[in-house]
């Protein structure tokens, strides 16, 4: 009977550090390496960054063309962009361009 107590008061607070153990050990695991954890936030932070690059070239793109139009758009159009976009639509070369053709 002492034996039994004596081994219940040892195995009894040791299944439950180890269980303890373990649960804490699951919760950090979890916390790095889950769909939540640290390591999703760093690809979350990569992805992120990828599309603000993405987002910013697609901005400078765009101030380009509106700046554009706004050249073809004013009172005083601008000549030489104006010449651009009617050999562009015509077809047609000047006669000192240079034309390559290409396969």
């Amino acid at each position: 009977m002492v034996v039994r107590r004596r081994t219940r008061a040892i195995l009894l607070p040791l299944g439950l550090y180890a269980a303890s153990v373990l649960a804490v050990g699951y919760f950090l695991n979890e916390a790095e390496n889950g769909n939540r954890g640290l390591e999703a936030k760093r690809a979350l932070k990569i992805q992120a960054y990828g599309l603000q690059q993405e987002l910013d070239a697609a901005r400078a793109d765009r101030a380009e063309w509106e700046r554009r139009v706004a050249l073809l758009r004013s009172d005083q159009i601008d000549r030489d962009l104006l010449e651009e976009r009617a050999r562009i639509v015509l077809g047609r070369v000047h006669p000192n361009d240079v034309v390559i053709i290409t396969p």
